[in-house]
């Protein structure tokens, strides 16, 4: 679970289904979606491969919560440039909430691991945060995907990179602040 439904499959994937539901077109699926996709997951998942290469990194989960700073910061960066060319680019306004709240879950959890000191569980945040976007865009009925985010968050304890209370934390955070600010926005 911690590897199929990893942070990182979950950004990537997620825009494109927005994208398909905000365009009806398949261009623009493929446009906007690969905007918040390759800016959200691909950019900065290539810095941490090549991290984890060069040895900066115990591996692609950066699970050393002091080495988490510049996998945030360059996320935040990416992000926040994928927002500058959907709006200069004219994309629809779910692509555009999609992305900020993105940003400011990443800005929360950014605020968590290091003015806390605290590893907020990511791979819970992104799998809840993409759970309330799904519902949103689809019904409520995608709120069924609750169970992959559980098995995610159970997976994270089980493999004992986080505690029950920083998945429950990252749950917290992605539904709530990523999941949310989208409901709002939209």
């Amino acid at each position: 679970m911690t590897e199929l439904l990893a942070p990182w499959i979950w950004v990537f994937g997620l825009p494109f289904v927005v994208a398909a539901q905000a365009t009806r077109d398949l261009g623009g699926t493929v446009l906007w979606g690969a905007v918040v996709g390759v800016t959200g997951s691909l950019v900065p998942m290539a810095v941490v491969l090549r991290g984890v290469k060069q040895g900066k990194y115990d591996s692609h989960h950066v699970t050393v919560r002091e080495h988490r700073l510049i996998p945030f910061l360059v996320t935040i960066l990416s992000v926040g440039t994928g927002w500058l060319i959907l709006g200069v680019g004219g994309a629809p306004p779910q692509m555009l909430a999609l992305s900020v709240s993105l940003f400011v879950s990443l800005l929360v959890m950014l605020g968590i691991t290091f003015g806390l000191s605290w590893k907020v569980s990511m791979h819970s945040g992104v799998a809840a945060g993409a759970m309330v976007v799904l519902a949103v865009t689809f019904g409520p009925w995608l709120a069924l995907v609750g169970v992959l985010v559980a098995l995610v968050a159970w997976s994270r304890v089980a493999l004992g990179d986080h505690t029950t209370g920083q998945v429950i934390a990252g749950v917290l955070v992605g539904a709530g602040v990523g999941g949310m600010l989208f409901w709002a926005l939209t």
